[in-house]
């Protein structure tokens, strides 16, 4: 480990102790192997493209690019709002979800403090954790989902902060509100709950809630959400959360000036408003989420049951058979789902659920892959 001594004398700059042992995220792969049409199934986005609104919208921009955007995202932050029924004082707005996840890290978390994920938790969680100085702490989960105890029982007088997607990635499992809040209420008032709902808007179920009412009678949770799945705006990087005052404040004072550009603004003003291709989107998410997974169990295939917009498939722990054999077998057939072993998930993939087409053309990859 480099001493400030050491780095007196050293040959060229170098980062400060922990950086280099930070693992860099490694998004999804965009190609197959084959040559032939691509079907990208890897990193979770809509089959459905973008709302025509946000496109418009965006497209509108184009003659001023010399400007700089509101750095307030004020006209976001309002659209927001009036969709969710939410004060847009206690909103901050990012560059994706990514950076809000960031920006929350380096706010509460600093050398010798400890921060909780789940053991199958979005990657993102222990980059921030680590880029801030802290310590990730993993909490084992229970049939691949957040398990509420095994988190409290993480807990030491170091944490200050606990990260978990509900739903998650990449199990596309969740916990019920109830769990949600059992959680919060044994947690010690000064740990930050942070609270990633980037699926929502795809969860059908009765006792999920994506944290907003935790929210509005807490101090110390937060929600995260993202405009990169269901509003397909994953290209312009858009993201917010909804915090109690005191965070939106400390979010403010360290967020870039401008950390929002003036397109991303106005796109995902229009996309939030754009309710008939959000009701589209979740329609069409229902529909070929349950036929994907009714088909994978028909050729022996387990599906981890999921509330997102993609699943998690489990291979058979056979030579020739597994993940990684599937893998490499579908991606010459331009099928690109996502290999998971950096989750500790060795033998899954997980495909997003794509058009009808996609569907249809992973199925049958997979029962010719399985001799079926």
């Amino acid at each position: 480990m480099t001493t400030i001594d050491d780095a007196a004398g050293a040959r060229r700059p170098t980062p400060r102790p922990g950086v280099l042992e930070i693992a860099p995220y490694v998004p999804g792969k965009h190609k197959g192997t084959g040559g032939g049409k691509t079907y990208k199934l890897s990193s979770n986005e809509t089959p459905l493209g973008t709302s025509p609104r946000a496109i418009e919208a965006y497209a509108g921009l184009a003659q001023s690019l010399e400007l700089y955007p509101d750095g307030a995202s004020t006209a976001l932050r309002a659209a927001i709002g009036k969709a969710h029924g939410l004060d847009p004082e206690r909103i901050v707005c990012g560059a994706g979800s990514d950076e809000i996840l960031s920006l929350l890290a380096y706010a509460y978390l600093r050398e010798g403090d400890e921060a909780i994920y789940t053991e199958h938790g979005f990657l993102v969680y222990p980059i921030a954790i680590r880029a801030a100085g802290a310590l990730p702490v993993i909490a084992p989960e229970k049939d691949l989902a957040t398990d509420v105890d095994a988190i409290l029982a993480a807990v030491t007088p170091r944490t200050r902060m606990v990260f978990i997607a509900n739903p998650n990635n990449p199990t596309g499992t969740y916990i019920p509100f109830d769990e949600v809040k059992r959680l919060h209420a044994g947690l010690p008032a000064h740990v930050l709950l942070v609270l990633d709902a980037a699926y929502a808007e795809y969860v059908r179920r009765n006792d999920y809630e994506a944290g907003i009412e935790l929210v509005a009678t807490s101090e110390n949770v937060v929600m995260t959400r993202t405009f990169s799945k269901i509003y397909g705006l994953a290209g312009v990087r858009l993201g917010w959360c909804y915090a109690p005052d005191h965070v939106i404040d400390a979010l403010n004072r360290i967020r870039g000036p401008f950390n929002v550009t003036g397109a991303a603004i106005a796109a995902g003003s229009a996309a939030v408003a754009d309710k008939a291709f959000v009701e589209a989107a979740v329609k069409h998410n229902g529909q070929w989420l349950a036929w994907v997974t009714a088909e994978m169990e028909k050729l022996g295939l387990t599906v981890t049951p999921s509330v997102g917009n993609f699943v998690l498939i489990h291979f058979p722990d056979e030579d020739g058979k597994r993940a990684a054999d599937a893998d490499d077998w579908l991606l010459e057939r331009g099928c690109v789902l996502r290999r998971v072993e950096n989750y500790g998930l060795p033998n899954a993939l997980r495909m997003t659920i794509g058009s009808e087409e996609a569907n249809r053309v992973v199925v049958a990859s997979l029962a010719e892959f399985l001799g079926k």
